[in-house]
């Protein structure tokens, strides 16, 4: 239902009151005025038949009806009055404006039967005669108490009506005058009473738009100025409460923005309430969106739901490391414990969330190390503690035995020497990517691409397995040939090792999106997701046994990245188990900074 302004709920009902007033009063005073002139007019007349009663009275007792006649038609003529003198069975002896002869009988008239009676008659009516509206009035006639006729003067009432008419023209004129005074001055009153009003509500919006050191004018009425003080205040009130609301929220949100922890809370419901932008961050979530959903709908992770959903029941802390799955994997230390109000009350539970991620892979990539180089070591250190307990036992005494054992000795320490050197230099070639400026050559790709093709030919031809080459003859980028040459054998070698025999393999460059990309597919068995992070680390192989079975270190795909680094781009895979996989070398358009 529309809502009308109070202006327009006064204004019209005032006008409408005064518009009704004037007209009752128009319409009685023309009612009044009316009866006021038909009083007069009828006066008049009884007066001017009360003149010429006595003459006529004698006349008509005399008998001479003639006389009557020309003494009617003078003196109506005179008077500009209609005079008839009726006999008493009606017929008229005379009439100043009609001869008396063609006239009817006038017996049947109401001021005529009136006067007959006795008493003067009045009437107001048409005239068939005249063609107008008459008044009449007509006294008794008596001679010797006796009535011997009537006398009846009339006037056209006309001249009422045309008086009239001049009077109501002139009291619309008025009356209009009023109405347009009384329109003007309800307005002016309406708004005045509406004003104040108006001036709240804008005040009020104002308070609701935040604007609460607004002041509203107090009126001078005793009701609109308390009110307007009452909500002066309110504002006042309302304006310190939330300035500090806002500065402790402001606290509040400083800290938890501040936090490298995530900080989650919900209610007893298991519904989010808040959460900082770094819970935001390592549970992927908008800190709007999030607001107001279950747990379960928000975060998909049942270890962390579970913890939330303990913490609730049990009303008490409980402390949990629990892995997030995704595109990232993440290791966090979770913290439940019980969230409070005010008084005490439990409201819901208060999740910290510490990312431990770095802190595992570092400890997974000392221990994976530690691993492989203990595994790479053990060999040579075994064979050479073996040939040294032989001499001990007496080999050392004969010369032959001696110098053969010692030679394996020696040949077990390069191969020891070997790797310790391959270590370090795998650990300078990282060094001097990240700080060596690399020689890089504007070059056709598809050379360098054939040639990591042809490498890997005769292995290919082994296991029956095609490679296609897919490269635009003219598609050129700065590259160091040697360097991704190497590269990409790395890459299709571990494809030709993951391929079962009679499969294919492509490799292809193209430019997409602002920078080449080199890619090289199989249709091999493929890998796990939770592999993928991890993949290009040093000595991390997915399958260790098939790995050694086919001969691999577990550094061919971590050369790839290094390299891949070296030319200011990075590399990536997708791959779905069983499959295939692709591996995909990106490339920027332009020399990356450092890089000749």
């Amino acid at each position: 239902m529309s809502r009308r302004r109070m202006l327009w709920q006064l204004y019209p009902s005032y006008l409408l009151i005064t518009l009704v007033a004037l007209m009752a009063i128009t319409w009685y005073a023309s009612r009044s005025l009316r009866r006021f002139y038909l009083e007069q007019v009828t006066s008049d007349l009884k007066a001017r038949a009360q003149l010429i009663e006595k003459r006529i009275t004698i006349l008509l007792a005399s008998g001479n009806t003639a006389q009557v006649d020309l003494l009617c038609k003078e003196l109506g003529h005179k008077t500009a009055t209609r005079i008839t003198v009726i006999r008493p069975e009606g017929g008229v002896v005379g009439d100043s404006e009609e001869d008396p002869t063609q006239m009817e009988n006038h017996g049947h008239r109401p001021e005529i039967a009136e006067a007959l009676l006795g008493v003067p008659g009045v009437s107001t009516r048409y005239s068939n005669t005249l063609q107008k509206s008459m008044m009449y009035v007509a006294i008794p006639l008596t001679f010797d108490n006796e009535i011997v006729g009537v006398v009846r003067t009339s006037l056209p009432i006309t001249s009422v009506d045309d008086a009239m008419r001049g009077v109501s023209v002139r009291i619309a004129l008025g009356g209009l005058v009023i109405a347009v005074l009384a329109a003007l001055v309800s307005l002016w009153v309406s708004r005045r009473i509406s004003r104040p009003l108006e001036e709240m509500r804008i005040g009020a919006e104002r308070f609701a738009g935040g604007a609460l050191d607004y002041r509203l004018a107090v009126p001078n009425s005793e009701e609109m100025g308390r009110l307007a003080e009452a909500m002066n205040q309110m504002a006042a009130r309302l304006d310190d409460r939330i300035r500090t609301v806002v500065c402790q929220r402001n606290e509040q949100e400083a800290i938890l923005v501040s936090m490298v922890e995530g900080v989650l809370a919900v209610d007893a419901n298991e519904r989010v309430i808040s959460l900082n932008a770094a819970a935001a961050r390592l549970l992927d979530l908008s800190l709007d969106d999030a607001k107001g959903r279950s747990i379960q709908e928000a975060v998909r992770n049942t270890e962390l739901q579970a913890l939330i959903t303990q913490t609730l029941s049990k009303q008490r802390s409980i402390e949990e490391a629990i892995v997030l799955t995704g595109a990232e994997e993440l290791y966090l230390q979770v913290r439940g414990t019980i969230l409070k109000d005010a008084q005490g009350a439990s409201i819901g539970a208060l999740v910290v969330l510490n990312d431990v991620t770095r802190i595992r892979k570092l400890e997974s990539l000392r221990r994976d190390f530690v691993a492989n180089v203990s595994h790479e070591l053990k060999t040579p250190i075994t064979s050479i503690k073996g040939f040294v307990e032989t001499l001990l036992d007496g080999a050392l005494k004969n010369p032959e035995n001696a110098e053969r054992f010692l030679t394996k000795v020696a040949r077990q320490t390069d191969r020891l020497n070997q790797i310790v050197e391959d270590l370090m230099d795998l650990s300078r070639i990282e060094k001097d990517t990240e700080q060596a400026e690399i020689q890089l050559e504007e070059s056709h790709l598809k050379e360098a691409l054939e040639a990591a093709v042809q490498a890997c030919e005769v292995q290919a031809s082994a296991k029956a397995i095609r490679i296609d080459l897919n490269c635009n003859d003219a598609l050129r980028a700065k590259i160091n040939p040697p360097m991704l040459e190497q590269a990409v054998i790395n890459l299709i070698d571990n494809a030709i090792n993951y391929s079962e025999a009679g499969q294919s393999i492509e490799v292809a460059a193209a430019e997409q999106e602002s920078e080449i990309r080199v890619s090289v597919r199989d249709h091999g068995c493929g890998i796990s997701q939770e592999h993928l992070p991890r993949l290009f680390e040093r000595f991390y192989r997915v399958d260790k046994g098939r790995s050694r079975e086919l001969g691999g270190t577990g550094l061919g795909l971590a050369i790839v990245k290094h390299i891949a680094l070296a030319h200011g781009g990075r590399v990536s895979v997708e791959s779905v188990p069983g499959k295939g996989s692709v591996f995909t070398i990106h490339l920027p358009l332009r020399s990356p900074k450092g890089v000749v």
